[in-house]
């Protein structure tokens, strides 16, 4: 079996993860290198796991987790598809099964907001872990005076946790936002169709999903 430890070692993973973070920040973009896909990695597998899946699809979970913005060395426009076509062919010479690679290769495809579905439970542990990380240390502008509202929305989150609760089937994400950076609002202005997708990737794990933004439940 291809494990996470094999694609975090492949250096053409690393070579096109970390060649298309540049060309994101060279159009303003927040970070999608390392640490995010260190904690996406993580944060799918985890919540698979928390609510009873077993290892392997776990493990399915973590290696979409950390591939699922590969595409971003194309181009940030369709980035989702062509991710899973590169993914596919990395996955495909590393000797994984095909059933495994379309597993991964179709929540890769729809972890975007834009054309994206939650179409299996790989699929819908990406989305709530992928709209999830949102936080001040992925800003990568210097300038505070020419933040834009991404920038801006994600340098008011000193606090970004999704819990899990299995027992009760909640999925809930506990955001603080510094409200002098940031009006709540604004938060919503540009992730609303993120956390609407989440609240359907929850779903189909037939969990309820929960915003609790500075201690207070908005959906």
């Amino acid at each position: 079996m291809v494990t996470l430890k094999d694609i975090k070692s492949n250096k053409l993973v690393a070579s096109l993860i970390a060649r298309g973070n540049q060309h994101l920040k060279m159009i303003g973009f927040t970070d999608h290198g390392g640490l995010h896909l260190a904690v996406v990695s993580q944060l799918s597998a985890e919540i698979l796991y928390k609510l009873g899946y077993d290892d392997k699809i776990c493990e399915l979970a973590g290696i979409a987790g950390y591939l699922h913005d590969i595409g971003n060395v194309i181009n940030r426009g369709g980035h989702s598809q062509s991710g899973a076509l590169i993914s596919m062919e990395i996955l495909k010479r590393m000797g994984m099964p095909a059933n495994d690679i379309a597993i991964i290769t179709a929540a890769i495809g729809n972890h975007d907001e834009g054309s994206g579905h939650p179409i299996s439970e790989v699929a819908a542990a990406l989305i709530l872990a992928d709209k999830s990380h949102v936080h001040r240390n992925r800003v990568r502008n210097p300038d505070i005076a020419n933040y834009d509202i991404h920038d801006r929305v994600n340098y008011a989150v000193d606090s970004s946790i999704l819990n899990i609760d299995e027992e009760n089937r909640i999925i809930a994400l506990d955001i603080s936002i510094d409200t002098d950076v940031c009006p709540v609002m604004e938060y919503f202005e540009i992730f609303l169709h993120r956390m609407l997708l989440c609240r359907r990737a929850a779903n189909f794990l037939g969990c309820e999903f929960q915003l609790i933004i500075n201690g207070v439940k908005l959906l």
